[in-house]
């Protein structure tokens, strides 16, 4: 089993910056990719950002050059660098594990973009 524990969500104004990260622990065989997904209030969960092992990444279209991706593989840590955030950025923010064995979610952590 593995698990994944989220932090650094929040309240930011329309322009600031926020840095979740997604440790994970427990039985971890090999993780393949580490990523992040966000669900807003009547929205599907949409893929944000993931990267793989070997650190290529892939971003979806409405983050690209504000968000990163960066990835600590001693630590098992991923975390998403958000900058120039917009209130349509606004939703929890979800952080997913693939490995070889299963894929895994946190929990969750709500990031609320508002003035």
């Amino acid at each position: 089993q593995v698990q994944l524990v989220e932090s650094g969500g929040g309240l930011v104004q329309p322009g600031g910056s926020l840095t979740l990260s997604c440790a994970a622990s427990g039985n971890i065989l090999r993780i393949f990719t580490m990523g992040w997904y966000r669900q807003a209030p009547g929205n599907q969960r949409e893929l944000v950002a993931v990267i793989t092992a070997g650190g290529s990444t892939n971003y979806a279209d409405s983050v690209k050059g504000r968000f990163t991706i960066p990835r600590d593989n001693a630590k098992n840590t991923v975390y998403l660098q958000m900058k120039s955030l917009k209130p349509e950025d606004t939703a929890v923010y979800y952080c997913n594990v693939l490995t070889v064995m299963a894929q895994y979610w946190g929990q969750g952590t709500q990031v609320t973009v508002s003035s």
